[in-house]
């Protein structure tokens, strides 16, 4: 186990006031160094933005507001990546290190290195939960530099989490951060070994679903009636990677292609809308000859309660909402 991964708690926790929802337009115009990434994975998109502000004290400046912010992403199923901050008071969010099936390590990241926790255990394979230690952005080094005993004003505390990712994609993520509307001043300069930021991910497809799952909607050629399925448990979709499997899946400009490899053919989406959890998408089809057909897809990703083996649980599944074959 890393011990480094602890930071110890400061001795005070100051209350936050006034939370309100915001946009990323609005965090450009804060004064605190907020981060954003340009790489985003999983067909992640933006769900959440928060603003809120941090209590003043007795001796400091009560007509210096203190913001904090919040950002959160989601796929609208199982995938999400949080960005948090504080001023002070923060303490370990090392919440996982007596489980047995978690395991930590350590990422180069914008902020030096990086400590995560993560579990299940294993270098591979998506994990229910990443959680990394605090980092400190610029503007806390140099505050707390000059005086460690000050109560920081410009300087934050930064914590990052996932589910649903692989500790590589979360990697990723982390490495592709950079201050939003502020990327001339404190921009991270990414380690060596560290990849360059990707093309940023709303110019990217918006969803990553097997496209499998939009073959199982549209019928045959020969047959009459579609769609077939019209709800599609994802939650067996992520499961079930010998049905599933993504080998031969690449990413081709707009569209997450999968290749066939007895035929030659592929199967092949490209988001047109996304909004929330309502997707738009035109998925094609060709069996490896000259025949290539394609239809237009509207679904919701919702959640649905049902009972396996008679025990209750909960899953997501693709609605479709809307079809039309060209």
């Amino acid at each position: 186990m890393l011990s480094c991964f602890v930071l110890s708690a400061l001795p005070f926790l100051w209350p936050t006031v006034l939370s309100s929802a915001a946009t990323l337009d609005d965090l450009k115009q804060l004064e605190i160094t907020c981060y954003v990434p340009s790489y985003l994975t999983r067909g992640l998109l933006l769900q959440n933005v928060e603003i809120t502000y941090d209590g003043i004290q007795e001796n400091e400046d009560q007509n210096h507001p203190l913001p904090l912010y919040s950002i959160q992403y989601g796929n609208g199923w199982n995938a999400t990546f949080t960005i948090e901050s504080a001023r002070e008071g923060v303490g370990d969010r090392n919440i996982m290190a007596d489980e047995e099936n978690a395991e930590e390590t350590e990422i180069k990241s914008p902020f030096g290195r990086m400590y995560l926790i993560y579990r299940p255990k294993g270098k591979d394979g998506r994990k229910d939960e990443i959680i990394a230690n605090w980092v400190s952005d610029p503007n806390m080094n140099d505050e707390k530099g000059k005086a460690p005993d000050s109560h920081p004003v410009l300087g934050r505390f930064h914590g990052f989490s996932a589910t649903g990712m692989t500790v590589t994609e979360f990697t990723k993520i982390i490495q592709s951060l950079h201050p939003i509307g502020n990327d001339k001043a404190h921009t991270p300069t990414l380690t060596a070994n560290a990849p360059a930021p990707e093309k940023p991910a709303a110019e990217k497809s918006a969803l990553k679903i097997h496209p499998k799952v939009f073959n199982m909607i549209d019928s045959w050629v020969s047959d009459a009636e579609s769609p077939v399925a019209t709800e599609i448990n994802l939650n067996a979709v992520e499961k079930n990677g010998n049905q599933f499997n993504e080998d031969g899946l690449k990413q081709d400009g707009d569209w997450l292609i999968y290749s066939l490899p007895d035929t030659g053919g592929f199967m092949r989406y490209r988001v047109l809308e996304a909004k929330g959890n309502h997707y738009k998408i035109e998925y094609q089809e060709n069996g490896g000859g000259t025949l290539t057909t394609a239809s237009t897809i509207e679904f919701d990703i919702e959640k649905r309660h049902i009972r396996l083996n008679g025990s209750p649980m909960t899953i997501h599944v693709l609605r479709v909402t809307s079809y039309n074959q060209k």
